[in-house]
């Protein structure tokens, strides 16, 4: 009895413990020696943006991306 016991609770710790691992994390993506202008067409595109290796396009879609999450604009308080 006390051995099936023992097994028992050896059992439920390993599995308590268990849950304590990480996955392991690996990168995946865009590589970080990558321009970030340069980038294929994908569906969270903003309306009217065409990727290509256009840098002031990039840059000129980001600052309006920024300037309609900007809380000041938002709200028509300046």
């Amino acid at each position: 009895m006390s051995s099936r016991l023992n097994l028992t609770l050896a059992l439920a710790a390993l599995l308590a413990l268990s849950a304590c691992t990480e996955k392991a994390q690996t990168a995946s993506g865009r590589k970080s020696d990558e321009k970030p202008w340069v980038s294929a067409h994908t569906a969270f595109d903003a309306s009217g943006y065409k990727p290509s290796d256009d840098r002031a396009a990039w840059e000129q879609q980001i600052k309006a991306r920024n300037q309609s999450q900007n809380e000041y604009n938002r709200t028509g308080a300046h």
